[in-house]
């Protein structure tokens, strides 16, 4: 992408900039003017106005090279704030960043179901209480609040344990509109593992190339797509929705002859059931996925993560085989609130199921473990707005050969 001259093109070329300068963390004028195509002129005027607007500063000039001292020109951490929140089945979060993607704040509260009266007071108290924190001239450099949940959390009551109906008052929920007249910002709603997918490639290091499946194991399993260094989102948002993956078994007329649906991968590779299983073990399902355990149970809880994986494994590789099959895939990643050395076996479990297949006339994809962890769908929900704000181009771009496009 290269910057023009015109007036016309201001709001445009000082993205470009701060583009430029996000990306590379440090550049001199002239530095700027190369990097972005605008001419020497140019650049030295947005650099000054985006100096005056806060956004930029002067670091001390660099001496000892050839010719005159240079002053790099870098990105004011306190230039821009972000907030972020995540809506879940089993935790509310939110986290406020800075311009650099930095943690400012976090808060984090956990309950049995996400029941959206009480849940939707509870993200807007943490939110509200994360910006208290800031004086009133940061609070105005507030850019936006993104709020990553899933896209249908009403669907599911029967698996969460609740009676029939409890979670439609979702279905008509306002959560843009609530946010926004508590807070006062722009608020953008993002799927939440398409949130995670975005933090992965803000902030990670897992996906480098231009085509990627991302997998997120939460309470229910969920995914992300990239195709051609973007995140792709799908006409009508079905992309990456991993979870709605058809498993079993198909007769003539349904699941073994008798008329009934096969079932969904969200059943068979989700979280919940591993809660499940470790809480019918006696085994307190929280601390085992913080890795909090207390001595002399953490081999059990080993077990009972071993014998979900392998189930889990089993029908997530026909899925991720599945995907590789319709796009061409270079790398599979899978990221989600396991405790690292339980997502590091998952991966590696996922990787020998995968091989097992048949997998004549496709290439082969590696399957990766996600850099990011638990905090992926809050601090996706946090970075894209500044994205937003702040790049040139409207998607959500991975560098050839790189894991990072710093907003």
């Amino acid at each position: 992408m290269r910057g023009g001259d015109t007036t016309g093109l201001r709001a445009y070329n000082e993205r470009l900039v701060m583009h430029a300068l996000l990306q590379a963390g440090m550049l001199s004028k002239a530095e700027v003017a190369r990097e972005t195509g605008l001419s020497g002129q140019a650049a030295s005027v947005i650099v000054n106005r985006l100096l005056e607007d806060g956004l930029l500063v002067k670091l001390d000039k660099v001496r000892g090279q050839v010719g005159q001292p240079s002053t790099p020109i870098a990105p004011n951490p306190e230039g821009a704030y972000s907030l972020g929140v995540k809506i879940g089945r089993r935790s509310v979060e939110a986290i406020l960043i800075n311009l650099l993607g930095e943690e400012m704040g976090a808060s984090r509260v956990r309950y049995d179901a996400p029941l959206p009266e009480p849940t939707i007071s509870t993200a807007i108290a943490q939110a509200v209480g994360l910006l208290g924190h800031l004086s009133p001239a940061a609070r105005s450099r507030v850019v936006g609040l993104g709020v990553a949940m899933p896209d249908e959390i009403h669907a599911w009551s029967a698996e969460l344990g609740l009676a029939p109906g409890a979670l439609d008052g979702w279905r008509d929920a306002d959560i843009g509109g609530a946010f926004a007249r508590e807070t006062g910002l722009p608020v953008t709603r993002y799927n939440d593992a398409a949130a995670a997918c975005a933090a992965e490639m803000i902030a990670g290091h897992a996906i480098s190339s231009r085509s990627a499946l991302y997998i997120y194991l939460g309470t229910f399993i969920g995914g992300g797509v990239v195709i051609d260094g973007r995140l792709y989102r799908g006409e009508q948002g079905n992309a990456g929705a991993i979870g709605s993956m058809p498993t079993g078994p198909t007769g003539p007329t349904g699941s073994n002859g008798r008329g009934e649906a096969p079932g969904q991968l969200i059943h068979a590779a989700s979280i919940f059931l591993l809660e499940r299983e470790l809480a019918a073990g006696g085994i307190d399902p929280s601390a085992a996925l913080s890795a909090a355990l207390a001595d002399g149970s953490g081999e059990r809880a080993d077990a009972i993560f071993d014998a979900w994986a392998e189930t889990a494994c089993a029908e997530l590789s026909r899925a991720v085989v599945s995907a590789l099959s319709v796009i061409d895939f270079q790398e599979v990643v899978v990221d989600g609130f396991l405790p690292p050395s339980w997502r590091d076996r998952f991966t590696q479990r996922l990787a020998a199921a995968v091989e097992r297949f048949n997998r004549s006339g496709l290439k082969a994809a590696p399957v990766l473990a996600g850099s990011i962890g638990p905090m992926a769908r809050v601090l996706g929900a946090a970075m894209l707005p500044l994205k937003a704000r702040f790049s040139p181009d409207t998607d959500l771009l991975v560098r050839s050969g790189m894991a990072r496009d710093l907003i």
